[in-house]
């Protein structure tokens, strides 16, 4: 199968982010993207299906996460709206010992995962389908994660309600943003506080050999977040807090 595809391109955009990927490895991230395309025919996953683009744009973005934080410790993350799985099993095929936890609100995808998971053998891995603020609640998920992470297109101050109940005190909420948001920040910082953050750093690049700019934004967790958060499905967004 790798024989079909080029990752000379791959492979040197992981070593920018001193990521050294085995064959295997190689053969999974291969085999990940032969299933997005094939699934992706018959229910909308993405609408990057070209190749270089796919491991670019979806693999290597979902990797930058090495900017932020060290991912060789067994820790535990959770990847709230994972969508077709980015950034969440990108990073488990890339850091094995990542026990991760992927959530998303539509059952397709994850079938769609649950399929990817099991023919690419990955273990200490669950596809969950619901939404944040229910798996959110007490007794639950709730703050049971060292890192959890995002790339849903949502503001900071709707994204920080929905993960940061996750985190347990001391672990990070990292959102993966395609712009640079200093007055979208700025208005989230109440709300960051209030849901018990602290705003550590804004990590700024260009993924390697391109003109696509990244943030990740990093969010460290000072507090327990109050019981009433996060509220009810459209409430974050119908009426930030402030």
């Amino acid at each position: 199968m790798d024989g079909i595809y080029d990752t000379d391109q791959f492979i040197k955009d992981l070593q920018e982010f001193h990521i050294t990927l085995t064959d295997i490895q190689i053969k999974q991230f291969l085999k990940y993207y032969e299933m997005l395309t094939q699934w992706n025919r018959v229910m909308n996953l993405t609408a990057i299906t070209e190749y270089e683009e796919v491991m670019k744009k979806h693999f290597v973005d979902s990797l930058s996460l090495v900017k932020a934080c060290d991912l060789n410790a067994g820790l535990s993350l959770l990847d709230v709206g994972t969508g077709a799985g980015f950034p969440g099993l990108p990073l488990k095929i890339a850091f094995p010992n990542l026990k991760v936890t992927l959530l998303d609100s539509l059952s397709k995808r994850i079938q769609f995962l649950q399929a990817v998971i099991e023919e690419l053998g990955l273990k200490n891995i669950e596809a969950l389908h619901g939404r944040a603020e229910d798996f959110a609640k007490p007794g639950i998920m709730r703050e049971k994660f060292d890192i959890c992470v995002s790339r849903a297109v949502a503001n900071m101050t709707v994204l920080s309600e929905y993960c940061l109940p996750f985190i347990r005190a001391g672990g990070v909420f990292i959102s993966y943003k395609s712009e640079k948001l200093e007055e979208e920040i700025g208005e989230a910082e109440k709300a960051i506080e209030i849901l018990g953050g602290k705003i550590e750093d804004q990590i700024k690049m260009y993924l390697p050999d391109s003109n696509i700019f990244r943030t990740l934004f990093v969010i460290r967790k000072v507090a327990s977040t109050p019981k009433r958060y996060p509220r009810k499905a459209g409430l974050p967004a119908k009426e930030p807090i402030k």
